[in-house]
């Protein structure tokens, strides 16, 4: 099917979507075919000037407009969205591109979401081709791709038993507080909606756990890791979601696979006051006036400045100990770079959307709801290597 665009970035002139668009323009491919959409041609067209773009297309869409996103996805090959919260905008747009055929990438790090997209859309994207793609910045391809890294070093058809511990120093920005803000507020329903998929996964010939393999969450409680370098927590995120996702389609990941998720904090208050402080935000999230008090602190739109950026970074370390009582063995990896929500997210982002248009390469798992590891795999982490972020053996030991 022939299309104008290679590349359609939507959401292009927000805060996270400039950063973006940017990365599309000075690393594409020669001949790329990009364009940005949104609402307003008068900020899309100054955004196009800025980057000095002028073979750039300018598309207007609305996420309120299912019709002009229908031509958005007709119009390219490949959607990249930026506009969240995606609990209230998304749907339209993954809607269009899976009807349309049209591979899609997005920031989404809310359960919720992803999981209605999966229910909703999958069957859609699986008969059109379209290959959905969520979580494709900081949420979560340093830990579905990692993991993916770090398996892929192991013996073959072994019980694997890993553990992720991720440490960040960063701002975040007003659409990431609103995001999350707004999937703390519908927890109960995320578990609602995440146990229905589970239910449809179990019996579909796509997401089925194939017979004799067992792939599970783990975790303990806060405690001191000395090969994390802190104190560690379990973190309430959707990266070991699709970790585990990725584990039950993939049997490359063993027999036997589970997977404990943490953050790392370099001093025991630290622990507890982000613990307490996740407390106060779930509670507050749950009325609506106290909810709006978090929002306020960061409207959406905002972001750290570039000079915060840069002092930015993030490193998760994956610990994986496999073999069988009699041999077993293990292998410390890890994921590092700069600034984690944003510089490094825009790139990783844009990373992907290049894999989607322009890799022979990627694995074969035809059209539907993929994660960043089934769909990009290891010619994403290529790709990411080549622009900077590093993955890693750091030792048996450390």
């Amino acid at each position: 099917m022939q299309r104008s665009f290679d590349i359609v970035l939507f959401g292009a002139t927000g805060y996270t979507g400039e950063l973006v668009a940017e990365y599309l323009h000075s690393h594409a491919p020669a001949g790329a075919r990009l364009a940005i959409a949104g609402r307003g041609a008068a900020k899309l067209e100054a955004l196009r000037d800025r980057l000095g773009a002028a073979g750039m297309g300018v598309l207007l869409a609305d996420a309120t407009e299912p019709g002009s996103l229908a031509e958005l996805a007709a119009a390219t090959r490949v959607v990249v969205s930026t506009v969240g919260p995606y609990l209230l905008h998304g749907e339209p747009l993954v809607a269009a591109c899976a009807a349309a055929g049209t591979d899609y990438v997005d920031l989404a790090g809310e359960p919720e979401f992803v999981d209605l997209m999966y229910l909703r859309h999958h069957a859609s994207a699986r008969d059109s081709g379209a290959r959905l793609v969520h979580s494709c910045g900081f949420d979560s391809i340093p830990y579905d791709l990692g993991a993916l890294f770090t398996v892929s070093r192991l013996p073959a058809g072994v019980p694997i038993a890993l553990q992720g511990f991720g440490l960040a120093s960063g701002a975040i920005s007003g659409g990431t507080l609103h995001s999350a803000v707004n999937a703390i507020a519908r927890f109960q329903e995320a578990g609602r909606i995440s146990r229905q998929r589970r239910a449809i996964e179990r019996h579909a010939p796509d997401g089925a756990i194939a017979e004799g393999r067992t792939v599970r969450g783990a975790g303990r409680r806060p405690h001191k890791e000395p090969l994390a370098g802190g104190w560690v927590a379990p973190a309430p995120t959707i990266d070991p979601d699709h970790v585990l996702r990725s584990a039950r389609l993939d049997p490359a990941y063993g027999p036997d696979f589970t997977y404990a998720h943490y953050i790392v904090t370099r001093r025991l208050s630290r622990t507890i006051a982000a613990a307490a402080g996740l407390g106060v935000v779930v509670t507050m999230a749950q009325f609506e006036p106290t909810k709006r008090l978090i929002l306020r602190l960061r409207p959406r739109g905002s972001g750290p400045s570039a000079e915060r950026r840069a002092r930015s970074f993030f490193r998760v370390r994956f610990v994986a100990d496999y073999g069988y009582p009699d041999h077993r063995g293990r292998l410390i990896t890890q994921v590092r770079g700069g600034d984690p929500g944003y510089g490094e997210t825009a790139k990783m982002l844009a990373e992907s959307a290049f894999a989607l248009a322009f890799d022979s390469n990627l694995p074969n798992r035809g059209g539907g709801q993929w994660t960043p590891a089934l769909a990009l795999g290891w010619p994403l982490i290529e790709r990411l290597e080549r622009a900077g972020i590093v993955f890693e053996v750091v030792g048996p030991t450390l």
